[in-house]
């Protein structure tokens, strides 16, 4: 028994017909008959009485025409559903990010990509890039945004990684005379508070050795173990800061022209990794692919912008 002789044999039931069913699915009448002998066959039992001149189903074609219809439904459902996943517009994505990004800048990409797709499910989780890899690595999300500026990670054999490197900028409070200036050195900041990440992070070894390169102490006044935090530092007036520009971008997002932090180029550069981490073992849907492009389109994008403070 096959989908084609269940289409067949519902339409006769619908029918009545042989002539109509062929009629409605153009097809021979011969073809038709045909179609219902060979499921009768299979079946080995008739399907079909005739009696003056009437096509007579018998109990049992009743059954089968419910099982048919119901089974042809879903088939048909099934169809629809996969030309839409095919199509982008239904579907799950699962997307794991580092916490800066995941404030303003991943939220608002992903709102830009589903605005048209209503039927796709989305779960957005906040965790530490470790977190991130360790999650997508054992594939419980579909991607991730992580920062890989530390050393390579162990799990790097069960993830495949396209990265973008960044260097960090200065964020100043808008009223800090520093503001004025194209480029902010360590020597700029000599006599200033200064916010950074948790010494164990690699963007404070590189900043601390940016300062020491110029002779400058690096003591930070607040410590955070996020880049997004120190921002209210710097907004208050309080300290300077080194950041990541996918920080800085939030920032500006999430306040726009009421923004109080400005952000220079700083030098020597302090470089900032940040990778989209996919599995390396299981493809991605056509869904997470998709928005993995976009994701990754984004960042270079970033790039693009605060490379060009320089």
């Amino acid at each position: 028994m096959n989908s084609k002789q269940l289409v067949v044999f519902r339409e006769v039931m619908r029918t009545g017909s042989f002539s109509e069913a062929s009629r409605i699915l153009y097809r021979t009448q011969p073809a038709i008959s045909a179609m219902i002998a060979s499921l009768e066959s299979e079946l080995g039992y008739k399907l079909f009485l005739r009696r003056s001149g009437r096509l007579i189903p018998v109990p049992e074609a009743h059954y089968l025409f419910e099982e048919a219809s119901e089974i042809l439904e879903r088939l048909r459902n099934v169809e629809q559903n996969m030309t839409r996943i095919g199509n982008l517009e239904q579907g799950e994505l699962r997307v794991v990010c580092m916490p800066g990004p995941s404030v303003i800048l991943v939220p608002q990409l992903v709102t830009r990509f589903l605005e048209n797709r209503r039927d796709v499910r989305l779960t957005l989780l906040t965790r530490s890039s470790l977190q991130v890899r360790h999650l997508v690595a054992t594939q419980k999300f579909d991607l991730g945004l992580a920062d890989l500026s530390d050393h390579v990670p162990e799990d790097s054999n069960l993830l495949r990684f396209e990265p973008v490197t960044y260097d960090c900028v200065c964020a100043l409070s808008e009223k800090d005379p520093l503001a004025s200036r194209s480029v902010i050195t360590p020597q700029d900041l000599a006599q200033r508070d200064i916010a950074a990440l948790f010494a164990a992070h690699s963007t404070y070894g590189r900043t601390a050795e940016a300062f020491a390169s110029h002779g400058v102490p690096f003591r930070p006044r607040f410590e955070t173990q996020y880049f997004y935090p120190l921002l209210s530092f710097v907004e208050a007036g309080l300290a300077c800061a080194v950041i990541d520009p996918l920080s800085a971008e939030s920032y500006r997002l999430s306040r726009g022209d009421a923004g109080r932090v400005t952000f220079r180029p700083f030098r020597p550069a302090v470089p900032f990794t940040a990778a989209v981490v996919m599995p390396q073992h299981r493809p991605l849907s056509k869904l997470a692919q998709a928005f993995a492009e976009i994701l990754h389109d984004d960042l270079n994008v970033h790039h693009r912008r605060y490379s060009d403070l320089s």
